[in-house]
């Protein structure tokens, strides 16, 4: 199998195993289709975590508001009294208005927590640097645990204006948000690898030759932007390696020069006028003094 490490921009995503066989549309298909639900993943987790400190989501004309001017304009939550977390809630209020306060006990808030801490490690770009791949299998069971642990919480539903709820029904609006910049829409990712746009007419093997031991760098982009920049030959780490020896070298050479006063080669053998002559001699290699 070919191993793909999937990057976007200089940013590692995860390993992708494939054959030279495969054709790019398909092999684009399957890393795109891996890349989209590892995000939605992603989202979901973040904003579970916002669900686990304060509750429930707002309704969209009680978000940002004051409790007097909840009052004065008289507004009500209707899934306050809905929206009650298994075993019950506590007031935890969020400071920017978006959820309601009433969060899930403690108990239950670890369900929700651990529940993501493990999704997030499930679809960790760090399983790269582990050798280890990422199948659209794995990012599916973490989407179904995710949704599990909601269901264990909140076994009567959130609001569907919760990003929670959305992103469980597939309903999200991510319009307006640094999320949807970051979505690549189906038929229009492109992939690159050393340079070159891979066209859809080939396969893999066109590209990178009939060994399937080969293991290279993909890079996931929109159709139609900047081709990616090409993988840096070293490492950061090898970069920081190279300059210490370097410096290691430069200080080795200094007190080197230091200790040479310049006339050091004087007492040298292959100095001495009358070397030569003393060999001639037979008196060469004399030393004086006791043994």
């Amino acid at each position: 199998m070919v191993r793909l490490h999937v990057k976007k921009g200089n940013d590692s995503l995860f390993l992708h195993d494939t054959t030279v066989k495969q054709d790019i549309p398909t092999l684009t298909s399957e890393i795109l289709s891996i890349y989209d639900l590892r995000l939605k993943v992603l989202r979901l987790c973040d904003e579970m975590q916002s669900l686990a400190k304060h509750g429930h989501f707002l309704p969209p004309n009680m978000q940002g508001l004051t409790e007097e001017q909840v009052e004065e304009l008289k507004l009500k939550d209707e899934y306050e009294s809905i929206c009650v977390p298994q075993g019950g809630s506590i007031e935890c209020p969020d400071a920017i208005g978006r959820r309601s306060g009433k969060a899930p006990k403690e108990n239950m808030a670890e369900v929700i927590m651990k529940t993501v801490t493990d999704a997030k490690e499930g679809v960790s770009s760090k399983l790269a640097d582990m050798n280890k791949t990422l199948t659209l299998k794995d990012v599916q069971d973490n989407l179904e645990k995710l949704k599990g642990a909601i269901m264990i919480v909140y076994p009567m539903k959130l609001p569907n204006y919760d990003p929670v709820q959305a992103e469980i029904d597939n309903d999200e609006d991510l319009s307006g948000t640094q999320a949807a910049l970051d979505v690549i829409e189906k038929d229009k990712a492109s992939l690159w690898w050393a340079g070159k746009e891979l066209l859809p007419e080939k396969t893999l093997e066109d590209y990178v030759g009939k060994n399937e031991k080969t293991k290279i760098v993909i890079k996931l982009t929109k159709k139609g932007g900047q081709a990616p920049g090409r993988e840096q030959q070293m490492s950061e780490e090898q970069k920081r390696q190279m300059m210490a020896w370097q410096y290691r070298k430069q200080e080795e050479m200094k007190k080197l020069h230091e200790a040479d006063d310049g006339d050091d080669y004087y007492n040298s053998p292959w100095a001495d006028p009358g070397a030569l002559k003393n060999q001639f001699h037979g008196i060469g290699n004399i030393k004086w003094g006791p043994k």
